[in-house]
């Protein structure tokens, strides 16, 4: 019998496989890639805005308990951007590559 654990550790391989499958299918094309991206970010979004904020404890001593585990745990999830700068600076170290 699978424990809870188990079972969401399943179910989020499950869902890694399947967004690291359409990574895959959209190799190459980075305006399919953003497309995922963007989803993922989506879904962080609305899981944070929605489910997360709505199951909040609203005193403080079982918030800071929950503080604490989140700390313990690897801190806040975080989808970090890709930044135009960081493009640029990409651009710029292939044109001075290929110059060579």
């Amino acid at each position: 019998m699978a424990t809870a654990e188990t079972d969401w550790s399943q179910r989020f391989a499950k869902w890694q496989a399947e967004a690291q499958l359409l990574a895959a299918e959209a190799e190459g094309n980075p305006i399919a890639l953003l497309a995922v991206l963007r989803e993922m970010e989506g879904v962080h979004r609305r899981l944070q805005e929605g489910a997360l904020r709505n199951s909040l404890p609203a005193d403080r001593r079982r918030l800071f308990a929950l503080l604490q585990a989140i700390e313990q745990s690897g801190g806040w999830p975080y989808i970090p951007r890709l930044q135009i700068k960081t493009l640029l600076e990409h651009l710029s170290s292939e044109g001075s590559d290929s110059a060579g």
